[in-house]
């Protein structure tokens, strides 16, 4: 069958991989279309350390079952939409022994790690499906990046009518504002280009900044009457907007990372302990990240429609990864159709 290939920096193609068959508790799924994602997006630069080339990219997946293995519970049929969980985790780390296995030391994602979906079929544990009704495929890949937003959420314990700080409205951060609004809290949306800051809005965002044209530290004081914000989340990347979350948050206020700073970051120390701010690393998703998002999107409540940058054709995916890469600014999400 054909599969998408990275084989190192900028360099594309189109080749083959051998066709999965279906074990016991175990679900052959045609692979409809793939989200890009940024570590994708990294691949093909040659900037993810966690890849060794040639590499089939993409775990943002909406696929249909097309087989059932022996040993599948009945709640799934052939013909069912279908996102899934693209982790894998050891079961014996501690982050494992704790539940917490999207934090596993030894976790491998598909596409990163291993091979990912980017081609016609893939084979995955029943365990790791999440049924959903949502009928719109580009929808349905959406999915995984929001999922790792809600867990973001989650993890600053956010609460109805708490004010939320959002560094980046990608597709995650675009996550991060849809969980805060499910939980209630009010949302401050920051980013460098003014059409991103427009989808947040229709997402929910009560207030935007352009951090290029605007004080971020100013918008957001003017907007807490000068508290600082209850929860500021990073979903950028960079070392300034590690620094400017700690900057914003209110006194014992709380800190969720999820991006990856690309440099070390330096800290003053000071305003962590005097603040006594709780700060938490925030990674990938758990199972009921994914069924919170799916019910949100069945909800009808998040603007898909908007949030997706440009759909390409499976032949065009090398097309796809240059033009994010030429202007990422410009993309908040590319899909890869694969009808």
């Amino acid at each position: 069958m054909k599969a998408f290939y990275i084989d190192g920096p900028g360099e594309t193609r189109i080749g083959e991989l051998e066709r999965p068959a279906v074990g016991e508790a175990q679900v052959l799924l045609q692979v409809e279309r793939i989200g890009l994602c940024g570590s994708d997006l990294n691949t093909y630069r040659g900037r993810n350390p966690l890849v060794s080339y040639p590499r089939v990219p993409g775990h943002e997946i909406a696929a249909t079952i097309v087989e059932i293995g022996d040993g599948v519970p009945n709640q799934f049929e052939i013909g069912q939409h279908v996102t899934l969980n693209p982790y894998k985790n050891c079961g014996t780390c501690p982050a494992c022994e704790t539940g917490r296995i999207n934090a596993c030391k030894n976790n491998q994602t598909m596409g990163v790690q291993r091979e990912g979906a980017l081609t016609e079929q893939i084979v995955v544990p029943w365990q790791k499906i999440i049924t959903s009704t949502v009928q719109d495929l580009n929808h349905l890949a959406l999915i995984e990046p929001m999922a790792v937003g809600f867990h973001g959420v989650a993890r600053g314990k956010v609460k109805e009518g708490e004010s939320v700080a959002v560094f980046g409205c990608g597709a995650i951060g675009l996550g991060v504002i849809a969980g805060c609004i499910r939980e209630g809290a009010k949302v401050i949306a920051i980013d460098i280009d003014d059409e991103k800051l427009k989808v947040a809005k229709s997402v929910g965002a009560t207030r935007t900044v352009n951090s290029m044209s605007q004080s971020v530290s100013d918008e957001v004081f003017q907007w807490t009457d000068g508290k600082g914000v209850n929860v500021a989340v990073e979903a950028v990347g960079l070392a300034e907007t590690f620094l400017a979350c700690v900057d914003v948050a209110a006194s014992v206020g709380r800190v969720v990372y999820i991006g990856y700073a690309n440099a070390p970051v330096a800290y003053e120390t000071k305003q962590i302990l005097t603040k006594e701010l709780d700060i938490m690393g925030s990674r990938g998703a758990l199972q009921q990240d994914f069924v919170n998002v799916v019910q949100y999107m069945e909800s009808g409540a998040y603007p898909a429609d908007e949030t997706i940058s440009k759909v390409f054709a499976f032949a065009d995916a090398g097309e796809a990864l240059a033009t994010w890469d030429k202007d990422p600014s410009k993309v908040t999400k590319i899909i890869v159709s694969n009808a």
